[in-house]
């Protein structure tokens, strides 16, 4: 068993279930791209930092990931570079 946190975010639609909440909660508070596929539907839907991209087909979802991939890329490559110069100039 696996509990995720589930989101509190009013302007998400009433039809969504738990696992599409728990989906946008998980990214609320990690830097997770998050799939999530309809167990009803099939539809594949991303979580990223709180937004839900819904219905996504075979090429949508190809370049949203492609997109949030290259964010996080930057990010995590940003991060290092601050890590970096703080322990240098922490070494002064």
């Amino acid at each position: 068993t696996c509990y995720l946190p589930l989101s509190d975010n009013m302007l998400l639609s009433k039809e969504l279930g738990t696992r599409h909440r728990a989906g946008v909660g998980i990214s609320e508070v990690s830097d997770s791209v998050t799939l999530i596929v309809s167990e009803e539907t099939g539809m594949i839907s991303i979580a990223h930092d709180g937004m839900l991209f819904r219905g996504l087909n075979a090429e949508e979802l190809r370049e949203q990931l492609g997109k949030l991939m290259k964010k996080q890329e930057v990010t995590k490559r940003s991060r290092w570079r601050r890590i970096i110069k703080n322990e240098r100039e922490a070494d002064k």
